[in-house]
């Protein structure tokens, strides 16, 4: 079952509090020496751009935890239909294509048009996710590989990159909710930490 324990939930709010405030205490801050003018016209620039990548990021953030909560009340009426689930990575591929060339990382797609039955907006939300991270934490001129197998019993759908990797102590543990293996990695790239759990999540449904 993926519903959470009391416990838990209290340790998500807590852990979700601790997320918010810090690029709220950074808005904050900045914003008040810019209202009270102690900032130059060269500071103002700076802290203009603090700002907007802070809030950017708290956006990011409360739309992920509004994601896991409504995974986590399993109230969901999940349409399952037939998928084309080469169609769904091809689109992904194109949406995060932009993001991928900033970052200098090549997306390539490999296998061919495979029908499996399920929900299209979480198949969606899966790759992305895996994509993304795939982009994130990768070195320049890196890959990110999306694959699709079909066998007599399964298909499978592989995401893989050749990017910073993840040690074995850590990869047990890469689930968890805001849990990060380079935290000052992932908060520069706009990392949430909630992104695999969401993976998690949709696989599971």
């Amino acid at each position: 079952s993926c519903s959470f324990s009391v416990a838990q939930s209290y340790r998500f709010v807590e852990d979700a509090s601790h997320e918010l405030k810090t690029p709220l205490t950074v808005i904050s801050g900045y914003s008040e020496l810019i209202e009270n003018g102690m900032a130059t016209e060269e500071d103002t620039v700076r802290f203009s751009k603090e700002i907007h990548r802070n809030a950017t990021r708290l956006l990011t953030l409360i739309n992920d935890i509004l994601r896991l909560s409504e995974l986590d009340s399993g109230e969901q009426n999940l349409p399952m239909e037939d998928v084309d689930i080469y169609d769904v990575a091809d689109n992904c591929i194109s949406m995060l294509q932009m993001n991928a060339e900033k970052h200098q990382v090549t997306l390539n797609l490999y296998g061919q048009h495979t029908l499996i039955k399920g929900n299209r907006q979480m198949l969606e939300e899966v790759l992305y996710n895996l994509c993304d991270n795939g982009i994130r934490y990768n070195e320049t001129g890196g890959k990110v590989n999306v694959s699709i197998k079909e066998n007599d019993d399964a298909v499978i759908l592989m995401v893989s990159d050749n990017g910073i990797g993840i040690s074995e102590k850590n990869q047990e543990r890469i689930f968890e909710r805001f849990y990060r293996v380079d935290k000052s990695r992932s908060k520069k790239t706009g990392g949430t930490g909630l992104g695999l759990a969401i993976v998690k999540h949709i696989v599971e449904q």
